[in-house]
């Protein structure tokens, strides 16, 4: 018996991406486009220090976000070092908008920070298709 997959919304899709899964654009965004909305459990100071998710997003020095459940359809959009997308938190949410004119079928990507790439990226490498650019020669 297959697993139901969660309700994902029409304009985006996940797929196999160079750092794993990604989400990619289903249509074209513009320049400024409310793409989605990274949604999770608010977690209390105390969870914040001890969860093992990956999917922490801080959204004030008071409230951070688990991202980790599969509704979160927004916790497929991989880090890049060259972006098409950015977060932008508005009244304690976490959207994620477009920075630049997005095809469709280009993976979705944002700058995941200082902190979290040292932490989780740089020890085995940036995936993004930036770095790996550098890596290919010519």
């Amino acid at each position: 018996m297959r697993r139901k997959r969660p309700d994902y919304p029409e304009h985006v899709v996940v797929k196999r991406a160079s750092a794993g899964l990604g989400l990619f654009a289903a249509r074209p965004f513009r320049k400024g486009e409310r793409i989605i909305e990274y949604v999770g459990r608010p977690l209390s100071t105390a969870e914040q220090y001890t969860s093992r998710s990956k999917y922490l997003f801080e959204v004030n020095s008071r409230k951070t976000i688990d991202g980790s459940m599969r509704q979160n359809v927004a916790r497929y959009i991989n880090h890049s070092c060259r972006p098409n997308c950015e977060p932008e938190i508005e009244r304690g949410r976490i959207f994620i908008d477009a920075i630049k004119p997005i095809r469709a079928g280009e993976e979705l990507s944002y700058d995941y920070g200082e902190e979290y790439v040292d932490e989780h990226i740089k020890p085995f490498g940036c995936r993004c298709a930036k770095c790996q650019e550098k890596k290919t020669p010519r």
